[in-house]
């Protein structure tokens, strides 16, 4: 089998420079090249944010993970999805950044909280695929995932923006060591996320059995932090063989022809589809209507 005729995607990204093409690499790794793992990856990332007791409190405050987190998930996904499949000088990106900023405004969230948050969507990905994926991520696509969310945090306001990747990565990863440990805002928060994503694979019935296995892919530490149990080394190992199997076959798999579109995607919270204004959520008073019209 020619894999490199069923991986035109891939072929296409080694042509682009990563500082003048980031938004088309980024597009193409989500929504053509790793779509499954892109999201996964970015699943297990609100974990380690969780993980980070400023961050967990705030998140907790709100009730929206606590009370309706498939919501929250949606909100998160759209805001992003608008961002990158339009490209963000578009007029829809600007709507999803101005409803995003006004979210935000809403609370008093640390510059160092802001940027560790916009540091998981730049890394998890690139930790994930070095570990899961059906091949590493190349250099000019690692390098686009920076300068594409670098611009996404400049259009959020958020100061103290590195310059340089490895920095950037290195100043992350400390961040995480010196901050996070356990609190019970943890634990209420990412037991119904975890909740959340076994819904995916799972009937609730099954939640159980699939906690164990889903923990395994992450790290010791960060299920400590989170107050969860963590799982024994088989369900570890068994876990590592089932994700070595599953990317060698995706390796043997043609790319998906046609992208897998966020803001396309049929959506329990927004049955009838959505608008950029009525994401996410809002402070009491602040929003005249309960209802949402078709997705434009």
């Amino acid at each position: 089998m020619n894999l490199q005729r069923n991986k035109p995607f891939s072929e296409r990204i080694k042509s682009l420079n990563a500082t003048s093409d980031h938004q088309e690499i980024a597009y193409l790794l989500v929504c053509h090249v790793f779509p499954w793992d892109t999201e996964r990856a970015l699943e297990l990332a609100l974990f380690r944010t969780f993980a980070i007791p400023s961050i967990s409190r705030l998140t907790a405050s709100t009730g929206e993970l606590a009370n309706r987190p498939r919501k929250r998930y949606d909100d998160t996904e759209l805001i992003l999805f608008e961002i990158l499949e339009h490209g963000y000088d578009s007029e829809r990106a600007k709507r999803a950044f101005n409803r995003m900023n006004k979210m935000h405004g809403s609370y008093a969230i640390s510059n160092d909280d802001l940027l560790y948050v916009l540091s998981t969507f730049i890394f998890e990905p690139i930790w994930w695929n070095a570990r899961f994926g059906w091949r590493p991520l190349r250099q000019n696509e690692k390098e686009s995932g920076f300068y594409f969310f670098r611009e996404v945090g400049r259009r959020m306001g958020i100061r103290e923006l590195p310059d340089d990747m490895d920095a950037f990565e290195a100043w992350s990863k400390a961040y995480a060591a010196k901050n996070a440990r356990f609190t019970e805002n943890n634990y209420r928060i990412g037991k119904p996320t975890l909740d959340l994503v076994l819904g995916f694979y799972l009937p609730k019935w099954l939640f159980p059995v699939g906690r164990p296995f889903l923990l395994a892919l992450l790290d010791e530490a960060l299920v400590d932090n989170m107050g969860f149990r963590n799982p024994p080394g088989w369900i570890r190992k068994t876990m590592e063989v089932i994700m070595s199997v599953r990317k060698r076959i995706v390796a043997y798999l043609p790319e998906r022809s046609k992208p897998k579109l966020g803001t396309r995607r049929r959506r329990p919270t927004y049955p009838e589809g959505y608008k950029i204004e009525e994401i996410g959520t809002f402070p009491k008073g602040d929003r005249k209507t309960e209802t949402y019209s078709k997705t434009e």
